[in-house]
């Protein structure tokens, strides 16, 4: 068990661990030095896990850890959004006594996603899933005295419980009809042939399971709430980045399936009724951080358009978590002018915004046409990407269906930027006070622009990634 394969998250754990203790014999108002703490363990984390790049995909720690380009590049694109996250949280945080506290749950739920991405084996899957759950709940609830931010915490929680339940019960029939927790293991199990009704249980459970984490129909009722009544930095992470483990996971679980089950059939029709459902309630929002969040669930609809296709397009891997990169910066570029104006969310409130507040309602708009994929911004390609390799892939019908549900989220999208840009409204601009929210925000609407004049390059640094079994 080579210790030296896991260096970036056992770096994550002591992070997480020195920022608690600091947060325990420091006081109140040197709490922001634990973001300080935080963003140094990300670098580390980073760097440690660049080192791993250039070897080759393999699976170690007796063959539950895998080390491919897959979970490598997904790693990188967690801890990136995660140090976002990090950077537009002191000025929200500042007068609250917990606010060191925040930043080791950030990190336990970063080591949970990465884990969920990284996973070999199914044990190690559900060890993830629980650690970034039982991480990410105070998060949604961590304004303990605000009604809607208990609520959120409480649908969250309980969703949770029910699908993480109905993953482990999918892992224990797996377990059962091939006597094996890892995933090469399972996989040879599988070939040799297993009780097909069992096994469609079985995979319809670890699917629901994952649905939670990504938001996806029908674990998705959560999201909307936690995206409305989370601290807005909060909200900005549980709406992203655990749908890059998740997603991640369940590609990677699904790789093993036989050709006679129709998984891919399930998981078309998943995305389907995620990427409309979403949609279709975001068009009657008012609330635009709950917008937000009816948008995130419409995404991972999208996302799932890749996992579909794999095995038969090659560049389905690449093209999904090059979306999912995509993603994540548009998302976090959007909650980054949320949390810079501290967390105003009726719509009416940003009548007039391009006015008074020009940069933050440009990087707004910029966040939200990079959604709908418009070019040059990232967006754009990462959409490209997805819809070329489902046509590829045969199912042309699905890429239509995203199509359509494009068009009608740019009826949301503008609505918003409209609504900023033309209304003759003069709001007052309230701004938290100080750097880290609103320099945030700037980098993160540089990402959305640097990123798409230099999408070709990413997506040769993505091309070659495939999973190691």
């Amino acid at each position: 068990m080579p210790i030296g394969d896991v260096l970036p998250e056992i770096s994550l754990t002591l992070g997480a661990v020195v920022i608690v203790l600091f947060a325990a014999f420091t006081r109140q108002q040197h709490h922001h030095w634990a973001a300080v703490l935080a963003l140094l363990t990300i670098a580390l984390c980073v760097v440690l896990t660049l080192a791993q790049w250039s070897g080759p995909p393999r699976l170690t720690f007796s063959g539950v850890w895998a080390l491919d380009g897959v979970a490598i590049s997904s790693k990188l694109v967690v801890l990136i959004a995660g140090a976002l996250v990090v950077a537009m949280s002191p000025e929200w945080m500042r007068t609250d006594r917990r606010h060191g506290e925040y930043y080791a749950l950030v990190l336990f739920a970063l080591l949970g996603v990465i884990m969920m991405a990284s996973a070999s084996d199914t044990m190690e899957l559900v060890l993830g899933v629980l650690l970034s759950s039982v991480a990410s709940y105070p998060l949604a609830a961590y304004h303990r005295g605000w009604a809607p931010a208990l609520e959120a915490g409480m649908k969250y929680f309980l969703i949770g419980a029910l699908t993480n339940a109905l993953l482990t019960i999918g892992v224990v029939v797996v377990f059962g009809l091939t006597g094996n927790t890892g995933y090469p293991e399972i996989a040879q199990g599988f070939a040799e042939g297993s009780d097909n009704l069992a096994l469609t249980i079985a995979t319809a459970c670890i699917v629901l399971g994952l649905t939670f984490k990504l938001a996806a129909f029908p674990a998705h009722a959560w999201m909307p709430d936690v995206a409305q009544g989370s601290p807005a930095p909060a909200a900005a992470f549980l709406t992203v980045i655990p749908k890059v483990g998740a997603a991640v996971a369940l590609a990677r679980f699904m790789s093993l399936m036989p050709p006679d089950i129709a998984w891919r059939a399930i998981v078309a029709v998943i995305s389907v009724m995620t990427m409309t459902l979403g949609n279709v309630a975001a068009l009657r929002q008012t609330d635009v951080r709950r917008l937000l969040g009816w948008s995130s669930v419409s995404q991972s609809g999208y996302a799932l358009m890749a996992i579909v296709v794999m095995g038969v397009s090659d560049q389905a891997l690449t093209a999904l978590v090059f979306f999912l990169a995509t993603y994540v910066i548009a998302n976090l570029a959007a909650f980054a002018v949320v949390t810079h104006l501290r967390g105003r969310t009726a719509l009416e409130d940003y009548q007039g915004l391009a006015r008074n507040a020009p940069i933050a309602a440009t990087i707004l708009i910029a966040s939200l046409l990079s959604l709908v994929g418009i070019p040059p911004l990232i967006g754009f390609f990462g959409k490209f990407m997805l819809f070329s390799v489902t046509i590829e892939g045969g199912y042309t019908w699905l890429a239509f269906v995203a199509a359509v549900n494009t068009v009608v989220s740019l009826f949301y999208y503008l609505r918003i930027a409209a609504s900023m840009m033309f209304s003759d409204a003069r709001p007052v601009v309230h701004v938290l006070m100080g750097q880290w929210a609103r320099s945030t925000m700037v980098v993160a609407g540089l990402l959305l622009v640097v990123g798409g004049l230099g999408a070709e390059t990413l997506m040769i640094f993505t091309d070659s990634i495939r999973f190691a079994l």
